[in-house]
């Protein structure tokens, strides 16, 4: 029986092909920061990859071996807790990666995108000040102002 086996998306193929193909696109991911795939594909393997860079700035023995189990290959996931330990997500919360289409493919009109590793730092949200409150004009003065100017416009039209 295949009682709680869903692992996400099936990407239309069987659950073993499926990990495989997520695992090697997890892995050019983060040997490259940047692939170019379909966008179901890369949707898919958009939490993974979050997953890992997490574990990689837990930077612990455990966090590594899952990691381990997850991309498959040692050596990018020390590169990965590399990057990491030298600050290079520090400042980011999640959202690791970022998806950008292309358009559509030519054979068979499939979406094409490109995931690439986020690297930029992240900008602080500017919060509205409510205190800072630009004082309003007194209704008696700004009738004085507009009296003057109805005057001067008065005689020009006559």
């Amino acid at each position: 029986m295949r009682h709680n086996k869903k692992r996400g998306m099936k990407l239309g193929t069987d659950a073993s092909h499926t990990k495989a193909m997520k695992k090697s696109l997890v892995a050019a991911l983060l040997a490259n920061d940047r692939i170019k795939t379909l966008e179901p594909r890369a949707k898919a393997i958009r939490g993974d990859v979050d997953r890992v860079i997490t574990w990689a700035k837990k930077g612990d023995i455990a966090s590594r071996r899952l990691a381990i189990a997850k991309v498959g290959d040692k050596e990018i996931v020390r590169e990965v807790f590399e990057k990491a330990a030298q600050g290079m997500w520090a400042d980011r919360n999640g959202g690791y990666t970022r998806i950008m289409k292309l358009g559509p493919r030519k054979g068979d009109n499939a979406e094409v995108v490109i995931i690439e590793l986020v690297t930029e730092a992240v900008a602080p949200k500017k919060t509205a000040n409510v205190s800072k409150v630009e004082p309003v004009e007194a209704p008696a003065e700004a009738e004085a102002e507009a009296e003057p100017e109805a005057e001067a416009t008065e005689p020009a039209a006559e």
